[in-house]
């Protein structure tokens, strides 16, 4: 699914993925295999959090994950994460009756393969259905909404960026979740967040920044699936002209962030692979 952009494209002599470095090399390949020219240029890092407060907390959510009746997790790397220090999970996890929520497929897949590792049925993953209109917060919200009531405990495992500082500090990503955190609320259910990851503008080689500034015209398509990596870019180059170059966004919100910061021509669609292929050859056959 993706809509057509605003004027035909030109057979792209670049696809920049922009996704962090792990997930933008399994695009690369999987894009190179269908005939794209497809190279990585990731515009967010992540690693763990560098914040002691921040660590001390994820520990403690590590260890009393099975006290919640919902764990929502953002995003893979949120998955990844929590998991990545979760020793205490086979002495905690018999009797369990928690339930764990994912906003997509990437998402559920990630949690699918972390709870199977520990012994845990798939079965009790909620995520939005394979033919939803789009995969957020919003369209998780129908399919969890019963599971809510007074006094029903959610937490939500999600990321923080950081500051120039270092400091971590929430992003830009967050309005669809703190959006169902708050319908959440409103059933009656304690809910709180932990952060898992830390989101960070990248260092860029000479070599990146030259593709970069190769990439303002026409013949190059930027994958975004975050409006903190267009944030991103907009910093690492602050003089760029965009109203020549493509996008192809993930989600109306980075679409439209992708607007403001000056890009001519969008292409939305969701944020699936076979989605974005669908649009990608949706968008060249009307050039």
């Amino acid at each position: 699914m993706g809509a057509a952009p605003e004027t035909s494209p030109a057979r792209w002599s670049r696809v920049i993925v922009t996704r962090p470095a792990d997930e933008a090399e399994v695009w690369v390949r999987a894009l190179r295999q269908r005939g794209w020219p497809a190279l990585a240029l990731p515009l967010i890092d992540i690693g763990p959090p560098r914040d002691p407060e921040s660590l001390e907390a994820l520990q403690r959510a590590r260890a009393d994950w099975a006290r919640f009746d919902a764990l929502m997790f953002v995003s893979p790397a949120a998955v990844q994460h929590f998991f990545a220090g979760s020793s205490s999970w086979a002495e905690s996890r018999h009797g369990h009756r928690t339930r764990f929520w994912a906003p997509g497929p990437g998402t559920a897949r990630a949690l699918a393969e972390a709870l199977a590792r520990r012994g845990v049925d798939a079965s009790c993953i909620d995520a939005p259905p394979a033919d939803a209109a789009q995969f957020d917060s919003e369209h998780l919200w129908p399919v969890v909404q019963d599971q809510l009531r007074e006094g029903v405990r959610v937490r939500v495992v999600r990321g923080a960026s950081a500051s120039a500082s270092g400091a971590a500090k929430g992003g830009n990503e967050g309005s669809g979740r703190e959006w169902l955190m708050s319908r959440c609320r409103e059933r009656g259910a304690r809910v709180d967040a932990c952060v898992a990851y830390e989101r960070r503008a990248p260092a860029w080689t000479a070599s990146q920044r030259e593709v970069a500034l190769a990439a303002t015209g026409p013949d190059s398509l930027w994958l975004f699936s975050s409006s903190e990596a267009i944030d991103h870019l907009r910093e690492a180059m602050p003089s760029a002209d965009w109203s020549l170059a493509q996008a192809l966004c993930t989600h109306g919100r980075i679409a439209r962030t992708a607007r403001a910061i000056g890009f001519g021509h969008v292409i939305d669609s969701r944020p699936a692979l076979e989605d974005v292929l669908r649009a990608l050859e949706s968008a060249r056959s009307l050039s």
